[in-house]
């Protein structure tokens, strides 16, 4: 049987992919859409990341220490609460601890069982495995922490009569956020919950794909694929209840009313109001 090998990109090449950006200019240019800049910020600053992200990665996995696969979670851990908190328009000051705790349960949890339980590594912190996977499993615990979140609290915000008729008729402030917790959650989990019904027939994820081009048996793909999943719905389940949870404390009154002290000064754009 003949060996499969991943076919690698050169650079020349890879300057040849950025020709297809002329299709996404063009159209924002023809419709005078006011993107182009932020559009074209956008993919330099992916370039530029993702080149440093590729050089430390290498150095990363050829020394294979798990004090800098540690270093570098932890990295991903920080740079991910600065985003969820950029994001939902909230104060780093109040949010910044407890967003990294939830974000911690939710990243470890499903990344360690997965390694130890499922692909069995006496190394939890094994570079080749555990630095992809965290990135999955983090990746969607930022989104959801965002959608969360937002949802959450500009919900209280936008409904404030209606939260402070809860608590006037005696109700406890876990009783009256708890139809705001409800719509943050289902607002933050159904994207995530739609994906995983569609995946495969819409779409093929960008994990089995991966594992395919590696010339890994399809098979062996889509169970790494099933896992990942699991493990993902795992993580966005916990960030996202752990971090309003964890949240609710100092962002509350002694009176049980909302502290509007939490909000940055720029609310952030598409904030929705929570459906009740």
């Amino acid at each position: 049987m003949m060996a499969i090998r991943t076919v690698d990109i050169g650079f020349p090449q890879l300057a040849l992919a950025y020709a297809l950006l002329i299709i996404p200019f063009g159209l924002l240019l023809w419709y005078r859409i006011p993107m182009l800049g932020r559009t074209a910020l956008a993919v330099v600053r992916m370039t530029v990341q993702l080149l440093f992200v590729g050089v430390y990665l290498q150095f990363v996995f050829r020394a294979n220490s798990p004090w800098l696969v540690a270093a570098w979670l932890v990295v991903m851990l920080v740079v991910a609460d600065f985003s969820i908190l950029r994001g939902s328009g909230l104060r780093l000051g109040r949010f910044l601890l407890p967003v990294l705790a939830g974000l911690l349960v939710g990243t470890i949890v499903p990344l360690f069982f997965f390694l130890g339980v499922i692909l069995q590594q006496p190394n939890l912190l094994e570079a080749q495995y555990a630095i992809p996977i965290a990135g999955m499993i983090l990746g969607n615990c930022l989104r959801t922490g965002i959608i969360g979140l937002r949802d959450f609290y500009s919900g209280i915000r936008t409904s404030e009569k209606a939260f402070l008729h809860s608590l006037g008729q005696g109700a406890r402030l876990h009783e009256a956020v708890r139809p705001f917790y409800r719509n943050a959650v289902v607002a933050a989990l159904a994207p995530s919950v739609a994906a995983i019904a569609t995946i495969g027939l819409v779409a093929l994820p960008g994990m089995m794909t991966g594992v395919i081009i590696g010339g890994a048996n399809p098979m062996t793909a889509i169970k790494y694929q099933i896992a990942i999943m699991i493990a993902i719905l795992v993580g966005i389940t916990l960030t996202i209840t752990l971090t309003i949870w964890l949240t609710l404390k100092p962002s509350f009154t002694a009176y049980g009313t909302l502290d509007h002290a939490i909000f940055a000064k720029n609310k952030p754009r598409g904030t929705r109001r929570a459906r009740g």
